[in-house]
């Protein structure tokens, strides 16, 4: 067995998949975030390794025993800062926190090459801006850093003692020099930090260090390997065979992702696109991001006062209609591609008393399909060809809402096996090319295909139709933000 552990936003998921690839069994448990201010997110990293112990322990005693390596995966860019004797200073700072936009302007202003060097523009997200507000803003604590992890990262050190991290989810944190897949001294010393603050780098396959005794014994395992692993959509990628140029992937978790795998690194951080390194040796991958997906299905199950999510799907899908003058623009936490906005807000528009919950909920499904295409546009404008999609994370168990996206996007949507638990399954199978030495080839193949959905001709013209409405309404709401 290969354990792949995914520190997500929501919930931490284990899973466990056997030497054929399959996936076994797969076990979660859930997170919450604390947003105590405006456009602030952060959550308390013990709450990581708690959820990470619940998870690893619900699943089969007899199969653990069996695991042979551990993959990680995990949210990227979260900033968790250690002292002396790796003691939490503080609780980390999430991806979505848009708290840093002044220091992402200095960082800019500063650096003037800072897009060539980290293959993106400073925002908000990435951690280097985070520690540039803690360092001006929190002195005290800026003072007593020694290390700085980012959330799979801190469960690798409570695992095996080892600060360690790996390319892919390095690469978005602003501190590397993505092109040659080390840090950059500029970037570091541009926010008071040098090497000494960071851990040993290592590709995503490659041993990081061995589970502490007394752990191992804790979750019925030897004192098995863990690698490096990847961020997590580098991590979903691998989990459904995005690891070939031009291979592409959707992911609908709580952010919203379009990723596609690259040959060589391609920086073009016009429009707010990612170039990162891939959680493979030698590959980049590039990426739009859209930072509230399904989490805004959430939002609106609690504003419709809805039971759960299930509820409100089933909801939608009974009306199945399009909405008709409801329109949703799903900027909950601010947005990255293609604005680069942290002040952008959710707006729901064109209610009528007519405008009940399905209603809302399908509009809420659009506005994500809508902030999907931008992205895509935005992929386009860089010169990638973006054609047959995967689809990854728990939005995709929606077909309906893929049937939406389809028809926004143009182009079909592939389900595949594992898709649902894509970071965690990348993260296995990084684990056992690890263990057993076999080619990428061998290993991350594309899982079989469950299900595709075509785009809808008549839907597709009718979201077409309506794009520039989506759009114009966000410019001309943008000075009131």
């Amino acid at each position: 067995m290969y354990l792949g552990i995914d520190i997500g936003t929501s919930s931490v998921k284990a899973i466990l998949a056997d030497d054929n690839g399959d996936v076994i069994e797969c076990a979660s448990s859930p997170l919450s975030v604390s947003r105590l201010r405006t456009l602030w997110s952060e959550q308390d990293p013990t709450d990581w390794w708690s959820a990470t112990n619940n998870a690893v322990s619900a699943l089969d005693l007899r199969r653990r025993h069996a695991v042979k390596a551990i993959g990680l995966s995990g949210q990227m860019h979260g900033a968790t800062l250690l002292g002396g004797d790796n003691r939490l200073l503080r609780p980390a700072i999430l991806w979505n926190d848009g708290r840093s936009a002044e220091q992402c302007a200095a960082l800019e202003a500063n650096i003037p090459d800072l897009g060539q060097i980290t293959g993106n523009l400073a925002m908000p997200g990435f951690t280097a801006p985070k520690l540039q507000w803690v360092r001006e803003n929190e002195p005290d604590i800026f003072e007593q850093i020694r290390t700085v992890l980012l959330p799979k990262d801190y469960v690798r050190l409570q695992m095996t003692g080892e600060l360690a991290s790996d390319m892919s989810d390095s690469a978005g944190t602003l501190w590397m020099d993505v092109g040659k897949r080390d840090w950059s001294d500029a970037m570091l010393a541009a926010t008071g930090l040098n090497r000494t603050h960071m851990p040993k780098l290592f590709e995503g396959s490659e041993f990081t260090g061995e589970l502490r005794a007394e752990l191992a014994e804790a979750w019925g395992m030897k004192r098995v390997p863990v690698v490096a692993g990847g961020g997590d959509n580098a991590a979903g990628a691998v989990g459904v065979g995005v690891v070939r140029p031009g291979d592409a992937f959707l992911s609908l978790g709580t952010s919203g992702v379009l990723f596609l795998a690259n040959g060589g690194y391609t920086p073009n951080p016009g429009g707010g696109v990612h170039s990162f390194c891939h959680a493979l040796p030698g590959r980049w991958h590039q990426m739009s991001v859209i930072l509230s997906a399904a989490s805004c299905v959430d939002w609106v199950v609690k504003l419709c006062g809805m039971p759960d999510a299930a509820a409100m799907f089933a909801a939608i899908e009974a009306r199945d209609a399009p909405a008709s003058t409801e329109m949703f623009l799903p900027y909950l936490s601010g947005e990255r591609t293609p604005h680069n906005d942290p002040n952008a807000k959710g707006v729901l528009f064109g209610l009528t008393h007519e405008s009940d919950a399905a209603a809302i909920g399908q509009a809420v499904l659009e506005g994500v399909a809508f902030a999907f295409n931008d992205g895509m546009d935005a992929l386009i404008d860089s010169g990638a060809d973006v054609d047959n999609i995967t689809v990854i994370g728990g939005g995709a168990k929606s077909h309906y809402w893929g049937k939406i996206i389809a028809s926004v996007l143009g182009r079909p949507l592939v389900y595949r096996d594992g898709g649902e638990v894509g970071p965690a399954y990348g993260a296995a199978r990084l684990a056992q090319l690890a263990d057993t030495g076999a080619s990428i080839e061998e290993i991350c193949t594309a899982p079989a295909i469950l299900h595709v959905e075509e785009p809808d001709d008549r839907l597709a013209d009718r979201y077409a139709a309506h794009m520039p409405k989506f759009r114009s309404l966000y410019q001309t709401l943008k000075a009131s933000f």
